[in-house]
Parts: structure tokens; C-alpha cells; sequence
């Protein structure tokens, strides 16, 4: 069986040569589904998971739709605008249009929070071919004029999921009404719950839909394991683990970004080499903590779920869930950061009392169980040995722990 190439996609020779620079030879499913439609100027509407080679889908259609016009973009105007719920996923969205479109006629601007206001503000005197940005930041500079919309006629809404999520409703309507009614839209979702259809039905006009079958939810190279633990003692299991050299690149998600900088803080006075990512951070300290751990002047990076979409890093060894997430979805997210590039993984839950039908949950939807390291405490025996304490509700356990079991255990699953 044949595979489809770029060529055979439509697009111009310019691209195809940004491409082959690149090494991209054959197209994935969402691109070699989702470009020709959007070529040919249609609404879409794709449904495929991160890391399915989604932004070139709609990068590719959009340079070669700017290109074929002579026009250039007002002061404080863009052709095009990108919307993405987070930072990092707006640079690196940024970095595949700039290294894609290397003739060096069109002008991509970042428009994000946490960094310079001023520099995007003076940026967008000029205009834009391309605005790439966060919805909150975008708004900003719509209110003053300093981003003006109207001649906008290409439109990406990316991780449509997770923006609803992340409470950016309001603000990704209020974007959609500043659009001229004349324009191509594109809507991108890891999933489509009845939020994102509904979404999708307000700003797409007689959509092709494009839905990538979902591989595997979990990659048989990344090997799971879950330590049942009391909440108390998670933070001296997670300095255990770090003993062991095999931890060489370990991301730790946390629900909460308190507890980010809590775990953080924690590991740092153990002498490890930790940076903590979360959205209280400014740009220019998630740049930083993300160059230190691509880098290996960072050991360590402590993540909340807000991170889990933008981080891509090749080299992490293990992926440790702190916390079980509270979406269960999100734990498929998570633990992908590892096993990237062909390489294998580990990822590790911690799993307290009140953390017990969360695990269920995901063990269901992901089809499988994930192996316990040490032995399965019985709940009933958990609830009692668990501290008592006149505070939280919140159900706690103490753990039985024999420091080289499990030392042991997770030896040998790394």
C-alpha cells in the first residue's frame, strides 16, 4: 500500500522544500485528512490526540493561502490568528509557522501573557501576517485596538478541550465576534465533549470533519507502576525514588499550583535540581525552567496539569503523578511526556486513600491495570491506620514501607 505524500496534498513547491529542510516526507493522518479541505478553503473541524502532527495540518494550509495574496496587514491588524491555551503551545505553534515559512515574506507575531506587553504592542505596529496567541493577552490588546480583527480571514482555534477547561470560554466568543463572518475557521480537539461540539457549531460553517481513530491510549514502552501511599509520605517516597540515578529527566505533576512549588521547594532543600512550571509563572521564568531541564541544569521539573500539553521534551526518563489528575484524560497526557522519539519510559502514580476511585477510573480508560509496587493495602485497614487529626475531611493512610522493597521495586522498573 502506497503512502500519500506532501506533493500529492496540493501544496506548493515552497513548502514542500520547507518540508523536505525539515526531514517531514510523508504526512501524518490529520495532515494528509485535514489539509486538502482546508486548501480548498472548507471549515474543519479535527479531532485527533497531541502529538498526531496537528499544527503543521493547519500551518501548511494557511501559508500557502497567505502567500497567494499580495497583501500586507495594516498597523495593529493580522491575516491570520491562531488561538492556543497556553504559552508554551503558542511558542512552539510559532516556531513550526517560522520554520515552515522560510521565504521570508510573512510576519508571525506572538501575542501571550507573561511576557512584554509593550514589545507585542510596538511588534503589531507594524501588523501581522500571523498572530499566534493566548486568549487571555488576546483580548487584552483587542480592548485597546492595539489587535485589531476585522481583517482577519483565517481563523485556528487549537486544544479546543483544553481551553474550555482551562475557563477561556468567554474570552474565545468575545474573539470569534471581533472576526469577519467571511473567513475559513478551523477547530482542533483532543476530545469532543458536548462543550466543544456546541463550540464548534457557533464558529464553523458546514465543517469537514476530520477524526483520527485514538491509538493506543498508553505506548507499551512506557512501563506504569502505582505505589499506594499515605498523603504525608508522598513527598519522602518522591526523595527515595530521586536516590536512584535512573532517574536522570523526571517530570512530577501536581494538581495544584501551591503544591508545585510546595514539592518544589522540598526537593530543592534536598538537594536536588528542581524547577517548578505552572501559570502563576512569568514567561520569561517558564522559558527559563523549560531551557534548564532540556538542558540538564535541571534535574527535575515540577508541572501542573496546565503544562502537561506544552511540554516537549525528548530524554525524560520517568514521569511521576504526585497527584492523580482529576480529569482522567489527563493521565494519558501526562505520562506521554516520557517514551518520546522511540525511546522507553517510566511513569509512577502515588496513590493515597481519597486518590482511589480516580485510579479505577483511569485504569478503566485505559484499559488495563496498572501494576502496584509493594503490596495492595486493604482500604478498610488504610482508613484506620490513617493519622487522626481534627482538620480535613480527607481520608488518609499511612502506607507500610520497607524502604528496599521498594527502592528495589522501582529499580527494576526503571
Amino acid at each position: 500500500m502506497t503512502q500519500t505524500t506532501f506533493a500529492e496534498l496540493g501544496l506548493a513547491d515552497p513548502l514542500l522544500r520547507a518540508l523536505d529542510a525539515q526531514k517531514f516526507t510523508i504526512p501524518t493522518p490529520i495532515q494528509a485528512a485535514g489539509i486538502p479541505p482546508l486548501l480548498a478553503g472548507k471549515d474543519l473541524l479535527g479531532i485527533a490526540q497531541t502529538g498526531t502532527g496537528k499544527t503543521a495540518a493547519f500551518v501548511l494550509p494557511m501559508l500557502q493561502h497567505l502567500n497567494a495574496e499580495s497583501v500586507r496587514a495594516a498597523p495593529f491588524t493580522t491575516r491570520a490568528l491562531i488561538l492556543a491555551p497556553t504559552r508554551e503551545l503558542a511558542l512552539q505553534i510559532d516556531d513550526t509557522v517560522r520554520r515552515l515559512a522560510t521565504n521570508g515574506r510573512l510576519r508571525s507575531v506572538v501575542i501571550i501573557g507573561g511576557a512584554s506587553r509593550f514589545k507585542q504592542t510596538e511588534t503589531m505596529r507594524r501588523g501581522a501576517d500571523i498572530v499566534v496567541g493566548t486568549p487571555g493577552r488576546v483580548c487584552d490588546l483587542m480592548q485597546t485596538r492595539e489587535l485589531i480583527l476585522g481583517n482577519a480571514k483565517i481563523f485556528v482555534l487549537d486544544e479546543a478541550d483544553r481551553m474550555l477547561d482551562l475557563g477561556f470560554i468567554k474570552d474565545i466568543r468575545r474573539i470569534a465576534a471581533s472576526l469577519p463572518a467571511q473567513r475559513q475557521s478551523a477547530l482542533f480537539s483532543a476530545t469532543m465533549p458536548t462543550e466543544v461540539a456546541s463550540l464548534a457549531a457557533s464558529m464553523l460553517r458546514d465543517p469537514v470533519r476530520v477524526e483520527i481513530a485514538r491509538v493506543e491510549a498508553t505506548t507499551p514502552k512506557i512501563e506504569q507502576a502505582v505505589h499506594f501511599v499515605n498523603q504525608s509520605a508522598k513527598s519522602a517516597l518522591l526523595r527515595d525514588l530521586l536516590a536512584d540515578p535512573a532517574f536522570a529527566r523526571v517530570i512530577v505533576f501536581t494538581r495544584t499550583k501551591h503544591g508545585a512549588n510546595k514539592v518544589a521547594e522540598t526537593l530543592e532543600i534536598a538537594g536536588v535540581r528542581v524547577n517548578a512550571l505552572h501559570g502563576n509563572k512569568s514567561q520569561s521564568q517558564r522559558e527559563k525552567a523549560l531551557d534548564q531541564f532540556r538542558t540538564g541544569r535541571a534535574r527535575v521539573l515540577v508541572a501542573t496539569d496546565i503544562a502537561a500539553r506544552g511540554i516537549d521534551v525528548t530524554g525524560i526518563t520517568h514521569v511521576i503523578n504526585y497527584d492523580l489528575p482529576a480529569e482522567p484524560e489527563s493521565y494519558v497526557h501526562r505520562i506521554g511526556r516520557t517514551a518520546r522519539a522511540g525511546l522507553a519510559g517510566v511513569a509512577i502514580s502515588f496513590c493515597d486513600i481519597a486518590e482511589r476511585s480516580t485510579l479505577r477510573i483511569i485504569e478503566r480508560m485505559i484499559g488495563t491495570k496498572i501494576p502496584v509496587v509493594g503490596a495492595i493495602p486493604d482500604e478498610g485497614e488504610l482508613i484506620r491506620q490513617a493519622p487522626r487529626k481534627p482538620a480535613p475531611p480527607r481520608g488518609r493512610y499511612a502506607k507500610p514501607r520497607s524502604g528496599g522493597g521498594q527502592k528495589g521495586g522501582m529499580r527494576s522498573a526503571a
